[in-house]
């Protein structure tokens, strides 16, 4: 995937146990200036190849 030259660089938060404050505070922050994506691995109809794709898509990832 190649990157527009202007585009926000984008975050994967993975929720293992689900949110908490902390874990949406800093989503809620990094939005501002990110794309960000959140996927909760507990409800997830991500298949394993999907998820697989999904981080090797995004610039950072960010597991909780």
């Amino acid at each position: 995937m190649t990157r527009q030259p202007n585009a926000r660089p984008s975050i994967l938060h993975l929720l293992n146990d689900g949110g908490d404050e902390l874990s949406a505070r800093i989503i809620e922050a990094q939005a501002r200036q990110h794309e960000v994506r959140v996927v909760n691995l507990r409800g997830s109809e991500l298949s394993y190849e999907q998820l697989v794709d999904e981080i090797f898509a995004h610039d950072k990832v960010v597991s909780w």
